[in-house]
């Protein structure tokens, strides 16, 4: 008797629904593509619990006739091709007739449709599969599809769903992207009855983009519109004071379709090349059309990726363009000093397409008076320490100006020349008036640090020191970050940081999902003496923080803090938040390369270091301190053989 048999089609179609239901996600994604192929204005989109208790779509499209209500829900059916060539000139997004068959596969599905304005349409209803009712009901035109209990007949599949917040993320990053890629439609995205996300529909894509990143982030975009004979680009993107840790907010839409592409995503990059702080990444939203015969999007399960036949012309037309694009704005530097504040009033409403650049952190309130500073602009300096501490102590090291390195600097402090970084200065003084506060003396296990004598510094940035022993290099940017780290980590270390009240609250915002997601973890900011509360809309408001923190950071730290709580998917450990913003505030703190210092503040410096628990390495593990043998010495010096 032969092995081989013909599964049923209950179960096939199961199968077939792992390549196209993964998570909840991607149910919103094939329900979505469907409403905007049927050529939809307005598109409603209501989740529960994260999409695993409920997902329903409604739109105001041509909807579903009545002969093809039965057959929408079979394998392969579809109105958007029918032969073969067709798939070489795709207009549309679905194409392929599998996301009803298979999302009703894994779940229980009601879908009602209408394709007249009369009030009279069709309820279909299928569950795992199995048609149980069709008939007719009172509708408006446009299609209303339910989706309940995803996965409930396939329980193995339910070990793979992560927590309801994650499913929430990717479901509204990918609304998030259409609402980019179609701006007339009008997209409302709710979770739990809240919303999330709510579109215009007027065509406005800078309006678009406000409503996800922001005003300010809007305010900063810069409009792209060119085209050749094979390609037109339009979109904007940002100008490269306004950055990310990663490339989450490059949103590509090919002919409509939101993909992911990484020669498309280095192109970009190139364009802003020697103009972004190391491992940071620009904002943007570029829609590019081309003759669908020059694109195959029928490459990937997702239909995420595609391929391109001309992929280098693409590539270098968008790296050429932007980087023209950019070229020609006014790329203002980082200031090196604070900007005197002054108070500016904000109206209502908003013109996103002012050529005056204002600070506009806040929500917009009528006439409503703020603080603010006169500048956006970024400290390259202090843009870091996203992802990786290891990268935030790089860039603090890096010395921001030129200098002679011809001239070595003694110790005779007639010979010094003064930096004019007022916050660095500060930074000095303070650990020299702050002696009553360092660390007491632990040395956990490690040898005891020599005792130094110091000769001169080089170049602004190392500390030259010798003793009987032989000479000692010193990077005085990571001795202080590691003085400033230990100081730090006690004060975050104390029940009740003691904190100050603002005149003035600060305001951050934050992407709509991200603000449901920090809603939850408020209590965290509290911990460590920080009072963030929900302003409304996209905003947060800082009404205290600690009066110990870096003057003039205190918006960055707390902002890169709220960052690193929105990256952490498990469960927060507020011990790792301390040392997180330990490290965050000593980088911020500590003087610079190319600073300095006087023979007082050398030895204050060393002093200081030799009280550390540990003085060998900063923060991030990169040595303080390397020494150089008199041996040694002499051995380079052919005194020895």
């Amino acid at each position: 008797m032969g092995k081989i048999h013909i599964l049923e089609e209950q179960i096939a179609n199961q199968i077939a629904a792992g390549e196209v239901v993964e998570r909840p996600s991607s149910v919103v994604k094939e329900l979505v593509e469907n409403s905007i192929d049927a050529g939809s204005s307005k598109i409603d989109i209501s989740i529960e619990e994260g999409g695993l208790q409920s997902i329903r779509v409604i739109d105001n499209g041509s909807g579903i006739d009545k002969e093809d209500c039965e057959l929408a829900f079979l394998p392969h059916a579809t109105s958007k091709i029918l032969t073969s060539k067709d798939l070489f000139q795709i207009h549309s997004l679905g194409f392929r007739g599998e996301a009803l068959p298979s999302i009703a596969a894994v779940s229980k599905m009601s879908c009602i449709t209408s394709t007249q304005n009369t009030g009279l349409g069709y309820q279909i209803v299928n569950e795992g599969g199995i048609l149980k009712t069709i008939g007719e009901v009172r509708a408006s035109k446009g299609t209303d599809i339910t989706v309940k209990e995803l996965f409930y007949n396939t329980p193995a599949r339910l070990k793979y769903v992560k927590t309801i917040q994650t499913e929430l993320s990717h479901i509204s990053d990918y609304i998030y992207r259409l609402a980019l890629a179609y701006p007339k439609i009008r997209f409302t995205l709710t979770h739990n009855g809240k919303m999330l996300l709510q579109t215009l529909g007027n065509g406005d894509l800078l309006q678009v983009i406000a409503a996800i990143y922001g005003r300010t982030i809007a305010k900063s975009m810069v409009q792209v519109d060119c085209s050749n004979l094979d390609y037109s680009l339009r979109g904007y993107i940002a100008k490269p004071e306004m950055t990310r840790s990663n490339r989450s907010a490059i949103s590509l839409i090919v002919n409509g379709r939101y993909i992911r592409n990484p020669f498309l995503n280095k192109a970009i990059l190139n364009a802003y090349h020697t103009l972004l702080p190391i491992h940071r990444f620009p904002i943007c939203v570029l829609h590019i059309q081309m003759n669908p015969t020059l694109l195959d999007v029928n490459v990937h399960p997702a239909k995420l990726e595609v391929r391109f036949s001309k992929e280098k012309e693409l590539m270098m037309f968008v790296e050429q363009e932007l980087r023209k694009l950019l070229q020609q704005q006014i790329l203002i530097p980082a200031a090196k000093e604070p900007k005197k504040e002054k108070t500016v009033v904000i109206q209502e409403k908003l013109n996103l397409y002012s050529n005056q650049q204002a600070n506009d952190n806040s929500t917009m309130k009528e006439s409503k008076v703020i603080n603010t500073k006169e500048s956006l602009l970024i400290d390259s300096d202090c843009n870091e320490q996203k992802s990786k501490d290891h990268d935030l102590h790089n860039q603090y090291s890096r010395s921001n100006n030129q200098y002679d390195r011809s001239k070595y600097n003694t110790n005779d402090d007639k010979g010094y020349t003064r930096t004019n970084n007022k916050t660095s200065r500060e930074a000095v003084n303070q650990f020299i008036s702050t002696q009553n506060q360092s660390i007491e003396e632990v040395t956990d296990g490690l040898p005891e640090f020599p005792k130094l004598h110091p000769i001169g510094q080089m170049h602004g940035t190392y500390v030259i020191a010798q003793n009987e022993t032989g000479l000692y290099l010193i990077d005085q940017h990571a001795a202080h970050e590691r003085i400033n780290y230990e100081y730090y980590y006690q004060k975050f270390g104390n029940p009740e940081p003691v904190s100050q009240e603002l005149l003035l609250p600060i305001t951050i915002e934050f992407t709509p999902t991200e603000v449901e997601i920090l809603k939850d973890r408020l209590h965290y900011f509290e911990q460590v003496g920080v009072q963030l509360e929900f302003f409304g809309g996209n905003s947060f408001r800082v009404s205290s923080y600690p009066y110990w923190f870096p003057k003039g950071e205190e918006k960055e730290i707390i902002t890169e803090m709220a960052e690193w709580l929105l990256s952490e998917k498990k469960s927060i450990d507020i011990a790792k938040l301390r040392e997180k913003s330990s490290i965050l505030c000593s980088c911020k703190a500590s003087i610079k390369a190319n600073q300095y210092l006087s023979s007082a503040e050398i030895e204050a410096l060393l002093d200081k270091l030799i009280g550390c628990k540990n003085p060998y390495t900063c923060p991030h593990g990169r040595p303080i301190v390397i020494s150089f043998s008199t041996y040694e010495l002499e051995k380079m010096f052919k005194r020895v053989m």
